[in-house]
This record gives structure tokens, sequence and C-alpha cells, in this order.
């Protein structure tokens, strides 16, 4: 019957489907043609903090391969793209007085040109965590709220006055990120956190909280400024993109493991979620960070609610969640609870890829979707990233490279879990974009980590190939999408 089920499902005829990709993972030409450093440079050129001291100096070399890249998207059916601009190539110095660099826009407007003559939709983020390096080393970037929100302000103007043909705007990809990997734990640029042997900087109980209020506030600036000078010319939406995962209780019968699961789900994804349709943050959040959680004025909770067209929706996999009866530590970002990848059965959550974080788990991405439709009253969804690594795929030779079955079996399901969320909950899902396109520089894991459809051959000039999951992707949409 659940086969039967499926076949029956379908997606409207308008449905936007295709990949998504970043500034910095792709790029290269860090230095070429007036881009300025980023704090991503700074952080990935410093000993011990990426992968084998991997940088994104050349990473897929798409700044020199647009043309090429653009034919692969349409060779593989995608009727959208999601990518970043890099900030640092717009206005090399970052800030509200400096000066804007021809040549980075003359790249994106190329870009979106090339797309759209292919009738490919872009979908373009302002913001995908390269901040330039100079509004950190001016003032410490997103710790100073009242510099970061003009300068983001500004920096988003001078987008969409430069780029009037693009419909499809992304404030921020995953704040959360930015604000807990950045400023809590260290683990990404800036890199700033309490452990002294990590950091010479940082305060991981309160910078993260204090970058999280900024970045809402900025992307409320940018909003506003959108919808009061552009959207209506363009005929364009504008929303913020956020990360979460699923959570089931470790004990379902526990009450405290079910409480814990909810709480998990608040500080992943309502942080940020709460203040755009709520103007607040969560209670959970209040109850356990206090006073350490910034508020909102009136005029800025005025500011934010509202500011989102729609749901940008970042999504990988779930967890078992178990309660703690220890109280919190200063530094923790999680709800004071237990991630595992196995319940008080023994039962696994999904099967292991080689990102440590992530094992595949598509109904949790349906109950999420739902999950998010009810807390926030129906928004209009747009999948924006979602994929899977694949364990010990950077070790594959031969043709073998490019037979990824597991990720196969990852879209398959979990395109189809989003097709039931829609078809039988009702939730308002526009678009799908996969991560990723191409194999990329993976952060902190450098290039040891692959997610691409694409296999991009780093030993031999960036070299592009297709995957079966390219094929698999398309094929799966076809069957679904409305004739």
């Amino acid at each position: 019957m659940a086969e039967e089920a499926s076949k029956k499902l379908s997606l409207p005829k308008d449905f936007l489907w295709g990949y998504a990709t970043a500034s910095y993972q792709i790029e290269g030409a860090a230095d070429e043609d007036g881009r300025g450093p980023s704090i991503w440079d700074t952080f990935s050129h410093t000993p011990g903090k990426t992968a084998d001291g991997k940088t994104g100096d050349v990473a897929c070399d798409a700044y020199h391969r647009l043309e090429e890249d653009v034919a692969l998207l349409k060779s593989y059916g995608a009727k959208a793209y999601r990518f970043s601009i890099s900030w640092s190539r717009v206005i090399p110095l970052g800030g509200r007085t400096d000066p804007i660099n021809p040549a980075g826009i003359a790249y994106y407007r190329n870009l979106i040109d090339k797309l759209l003559e292919n009738d490919i939709q872009p979908f373009v983020t302002l913001f995908h965590w390269d901040l330039p390096q100079a509004l950190h080393d001016r003032y410490l970037g997103m710790l100073n709220k009242e510099e970061f929100q003009l300068d983001f302000e500004n920096y988003a103007r001078v987008c969409f006055s430069h780029l009037p043909k693009v419909k499809n705007w992304i404030t921020l990809n995953e704040p959360w990120c930015s604000s807990v990997l950045g400023y809590n734990t260290g683990l990404f640029a800036p890199g700033r956190c309490s452990d002294r042997t990590k950091s010479a900087e940082g305060d991981s109980s309160r910078e993260h909280l204090i970058a999280a209020h900024s970045l809402l506030l900025a992307h409320a600036r940018a909003v506003r400024l959108y919808r009061a000078e552009f959207k209506e010319k363009a005929g364009g939406q504008i929303g913020i993109t956020l990360n979460g995962d699923w959570t089931e209780p470790w004990d379902p019968e526990d009450p405290l493991d079910v409480e814990a699961a909810e709480r998990k789900l608040e500080f992943a994804i309502s942080w940020f979620g709460d203040p755009v349709y709520f103007g607040k943050y969560p209670d959970s959040m209040r109850k356990q960070l206090g006073d350490r959680l910034p508020e909102f004025t009136p005029e800025e909770s005025a500011l934010v609610i509202g500011t989102n067209d729609f749901y940008g929706m970042n999504h990988y996999t779930a967890n078992y969640i178990k309660h703690v009866d220890t109280p919190a530590a200063d530094d923790d970002n999680l709800g004071n609870l237990e991630c595992s990848f196995y319940n008080k059965a023994g039962d696994c959550i999904g099967p292991e890829t080689q990102s440590v974080w992530l094992r595949p788990n598509p109904e949790g991405f349906r109950k999420l979707l739902i999950w998010l439709h009810k807390r926030y009253g129906g928004p209009i969804f747009y999948v924006t990233e979602n994929g899977t690594s694949v364990k010990d795929e950077h070790l594959k030779t031969g043709d073998d490279r490019f037979n990824d079955e597991l990720r196969c079996e990852y879209f398959k399901t979990y395109i189809t879990a989003m097709a039931r969320a829609r078809q039988e909950s009702g939730v308002d899902i526009r678009g799908y974009l996969a991560w990723s396109f191409l194999d990329n520089f993976e952060w902190a894991e450098g290039y040891v980590t692959r997610f691409g459809v694409t296999y991009t051959d780093y030993e031999n000039g960036q070299k592009r190939t297709p995957k079966r999951s390219a094929f698999v992707v398309r094929d799966t949409f076809q069957s679904l999408i409305e004739k």
C-alpha cells in the first residue's frame, strides 16, 4: 500500500528544483579582480583550523568556469540555482563608506544573465558566512550590533540595486552556524571561544548570543529595505534560510525526553524563527540563558517580526534526544540535553556517512516540515539545502568515484518525503535545492568530505564529472512533477 501511495504523489508544474552552492566553497580566485579577504580566508590559512590545512583559494575554480557550470546545470535539468555572493568581492573592505568593486558586480551579473538565458532561476544568498575580514578587524563584525547591521544594510542595497534581475533573495544562510560555530565552539571562522588553547579571545557563554541578535537585526533591515525600495519593481521575494535537524525522544515514554526533544528544536531553529514570526525569543531559551540572551527592544521587535516572504529550510539529519538532570553549562548551545544516533531500544536513526553529525532519516524531514508548518502558521517553504556526504567517498578510484549509491537513495527518499508533507499535510513547498551542485571546500573538513552530485577532480584542474545522483535527482523530480 505504501508503494501504491507513493506513486500517486505529485508536485505542481511550476515547482522549482535545482542545486545550491556557496561563494567561498566554490569560487576560488581569492585575490583576483579586487576581491578582499574574508574571515574564512584568514581562518583557513591558520594552521590547524581545517583538514590537511586546506583553503578555498582555488576550491572548484567556479569563478573561471561560469559558462561551463551553467551548461552543466542545464544538462541536469535544473530549474533553479542557489549561490551566494562574496561580500568582500563586491565591497572588498565591507563597510558602508568603502568603495564598491565593479569587477565583483560584473561577475555576479554575468552569472545571473547566463542562468536566466538557460531558464534557470537564481536564488541569491547575501551572506553565507564569509564576512569581510576588514569588518572583523574594524569592530569585530557581528559582535558590534550597531555597526554590523548598518554595513549589512548597505551591502544589501548594493546587491539589490546592481542585480535587479534577481527575484529570489535570501538574506542569511544558517545564522545558527555563524553564531555557534564562529563564536561559541570556535570550529568555524572567526574561531572565537573561551578555550584559550583554540582562541586567544572569545566568550563562549555570550558572544554567540550577541552575534545572533545582530544577524537578526541585519536581516530585518535588509528585508525592510528591499520591500520599501526594490520589491515592487523587481516583482521578487525575500526570506531567510535556517538550518535544523529533526528530533525524536531517546525514550518516548519519558516526558522529560519528549520535552528535551522539543527544546532542542527551539534552541536550533526557533532561536531565529520565533523572532521573525513572533518578534521574540523562545521561552525555553530565556529560561535557561536569562539575561545573557539579548532582549528585543519594542522597536527591534517591530523591525524583525514578519520579515519573511518565505521560509528557507536547510535540513540534513535527525537525532535522538535525552534529557540531562544536571544544570546547563554556561557554554551550552543545545538546550542542556544529549544528542545520539541511538535510542533507548538500541535503534539507529540512519546509516553512517562521512560527516559525524549526519545520518539519513527521511521521515524526520517530513515530520520537521510539518512541525515548522504548524508552528509558523503555514509559511511558503523553499528547501534551500538538503543532501548527504558518503562514507569514504574521497577514497574511491576510477569509475567508482561516480557511483554514489547512498546519496542516490538519500535524494529519492527525501524528495518523496517532502512531496508527502506537501500533499498529505498541506505544507506549502515551492522549491527544492539539493546540496550540493559540486564537491567543494567543505569548511573545516577541507576537501575530505564530498557532498556534490558532480565529482570535482581537485588533482586534475577541477574537472567536473556527473555522479549517478545527478540523474537520480532529475529522474525523481520528472516522475513527480505534473506534466
